[in-house]
């Protein structure tokens, strides 16, 4: 199996502030290549330039700039091109499709954080030992890292990303060959339904509350971005007032963040550990939270209809809030290491169809917590036969697949 492993790293002063130029001139050589491809595509009769004929440059950069581009790894070089490589490709994928182009942008100093380092041992050399919690890693030009090691690193290391979130410094390790651990089989099988008033109900009627993390923050977030509004969008150099105004927003994203992936690994571990086979609605949450289309009035030109688009807004933010599909990732990975089952079932009208008699129709849905069926009578709460239904839907799937 293939595993990711992030631990936070404890630079000293000299080596943070080797971090922050690592970045800066990756940074910088991203910015340069992606203006050489605008310059050859505008004035050059369209030519376009890829990434091997970029990466063929990067010997003479290093050699004209030795002490921003040569005193980094060679590798990690060709990956952040190689980064700039995959953007365009994606956007000329969105370009035969007809989606939305979204051409690569140049990038500013927030929105440039992760350095990766292909190959273990090629710039880069991840150094501990099992069971010890204080480890090290050791990137060119910046020396021994120490690197808190909550849990022993399984398999065996293929690359090493470096990656800053807001003020701290963490190391993800990309590791293949990881030995599954099954945990004994539990002959229990279970289906959950997903919502937003609870964060998941079982088949078995239990509910685990949403904490709406969110919404818990949210007055302390509006208030920490009211304050970075004051300040003028188009500086060219910011304030001091204004950075650490910059930095209050992303600490509070990034709690947030933190509390929601805690709360997904700790659901995910106790249904893993209670259940054998685990089975989930296979929803698109990008659908769901896209925004309702307008509606033009046909009376009247250039006037458009009410559309509900405020209601439709703060569903898809409880939705999000939620973090469905961060879970289901979450709950996969878990069930594939410890040996489980985990069934994807269409999701339509299961808490429309009666888990007793099999009726389908949207009457049954008396409101968002209630299901009483029209034909048979049968009464429950709504997301409890949505949790029921979805189980039954995974057991037809499972036999058809025996």
């Amino acid at each position: 199996m293939i595993r990711a492993y992030k631990f936070l790293l404890r630079p000293t002063v000299r080596q943070a502030q080797a971090l922050r130029e690592m970045l800066a001139d990756h940074r910088s050589l991203y910015n340069g290549a992606l203006q050489e491809r605008r310059d050859a595509w505008r004035h050059t009769s369209k030519t376009s330039i890829k990434y091997g004929d970029q990466s063929a440059q990067l010997k003479e950069i290093r050699s004209f700039d030795p002490e921003r581009q040569g005193r980094w790894s060679f590798s990690s070089q060709q990956a952040t091109l190689r980064r700039l490589d995959k953007a365009f490709a994606a956007f000329f994928r969105r370009v035969r499709t007809g989606e939305k182009p979204g051409y690569p942008r140049f990038k500013s100093v927030g929105r440039f954080d992760t350095v990766i380092f292909p190959k273990d041992g090629d710039g880069c050399r991840w150094d501990s030992t099992p069971h010890d919690p204080v480890a090290r890693v050791r990137l060119q030009g910046v020396g021994h890292i120490r690197v808190h090691q909550h849990r022993p690193v399984q398999g065996r290391v293929k690359t090493i990303t470096i990656k800053r979130e807001g003020t701290r410094w963490y190391v993800v390790l990309s590791c293949d060959e990881v030995p599954a651990e099954p945990l004994p089989a539990t002959g229990q099988v279970v289906g959950i339904d997903l919502g937003v008033t609870h964060f998941l109900t079982t088949s078995t009627g239990e509910h685990i509350a949403n904490p709406r993390f969110l919404q818990e923050a949210a007055e302390e977030l509006a208030a920490a971005q009211r304050h970075l509004a004051t300040f003028p969008k188009r500086t060219k150099r910011r304030t001091k007032a204004h950075r650490a105004a910059a930095r209050k927003v992303a600490k509070i994203h990034a709690r947030i963040r933190r509390q929601r992936l805690d709360h997904a690994h700790k659901t995910a571990l106790t249904l893993v550990r209670d259940y054998d086979v685990i089975a989930h609605e296979r929803l698109n949450t990008a659908g769901m939270t896209k925004a309702p289309a307008p509606k033009p009035d046909p009376e009247q030109p250039g006037v458009f209809l009410p559309n509900q688009r405020a209601a439709k807004a703060g569903l898809n933010r409880s939705i999000l809030d939620a973090g469905w599909g961060v879970f289901l990732a979450i709950l996969t990975n878990k069930a594939e290491s410890a040996g489980r089952t985990v069934v994807a079932v269409d999701p339509r009208n299961t808490s429309r169809t009666c888990p007793s008699c099999g009726h389908t129709a949207k009457e049954n849905r008396l409101t968002q917590a209630k299901f009483q069926c029209t034909t048979c009578g049968f009464a429950a709460n709504a997301d409890h036969v949505g949790a029921l239904n979805v189980l039954n839907r995974a057991g037809l799937a499972l036999c058809d697949a025996a």
